[in-house]
């Protein structure tokens, strides 16, 4: 379980970004996080990671390992020559897991086995997408957060993605939690949508989220 309870946080100018934020994360739930750009929606997630500490309130999370799943591979860079494999290996030494066969495991269930020897600066976006997953799921997390996970794939991808997202959620259990800019997806396979706007935060059901932005029209209307 995750929960917010009154937070508020500031950078230091006085001005807080987010405000007297209240949600509950049970286990097992889909839950996105939506919003415009510089709506909060970072601020939240890096506070929920515990990466930030609230300048009010109180954050409560209970989970045994949380695995995070950046947009890129932020920490490195394209051109070194680094495998596949070794990228997963690596982290594998990091988790201190003596079993090298959870990385063939973990690349069977992406599908991307046959790209363990290849370069990491040679795949595609949506095949980057994958090994990062690959990764996260190599310490077998009970929380799984994503942070935009189509950027920068193409719609084959993105229609192979979710998919798979939404069964690590209903058939392992895995609580998710996407930051989101794609509402099509998000909607249709998050339970619950968290929308940061003006530095608040509502909750609803995803089925809410689209009646009350569509035909309410509070904030901007989404497209789906």
């Amino acid at each position: 379980m995750i929960l917010f309870k009154n937070v508020y946080f500031t950078y230091g100018n006085g001005e807080y970004i987010l405000k007297n934020i209240n949600f509950t994360i049970n286990k097992g739930e889909y839950t996105a996080v939506v919003g415009e750009n510089g709506s909060g929606k970072s601020t939240l997630v890096k506070l929920l990671l515990g990466l930030l500490s609230p300048t009010r309130g109180y954050i409560k999370r209970e989970w045994n390992r949380c695995a995070y799943v950046p947009q890129r591979f932020e920490s490195l860079n394209s051109q070194f020559p680094i495998t596949v494999y070794e990228v997963l290996d690596c982290y594998r030494k990091v988790l201190h897991i003596k079993d090298k066969t959870t990385i063939k495991m973990c690349l069977d269930n992406l599908k991307i086995f046959d790209l363990r020897n290849h370069l990491i600066g040679d795949l595609s976006g949506g095949q980057c997408q994958k090994v990062m997953i690959a990764r996260a799921l190599l310490g077998n997390p009970d929380v799984l957060i994503f942070d935009e996970p189509s950027t920068g794939i193409d719609m084959p991808s993105q229609m192979e993605l979710y998919p798979f997202i939404h069964s690590l959620n209903k058939d392992k259990g895995i609580t998710i939690i996407t930051v989101e800019h794609n509402l099509k997806f998000a909607v249709h396979y998050a339970m619950k949508m968290i929308h940061v706007a003006d530095g608040a935060a509502h909750i609803c059901t995803s089925r809410e989220y689209v009646q009350e932005f569509l035909h309410h029209k509070v904030g901007s209307e989404p497209n789906v």
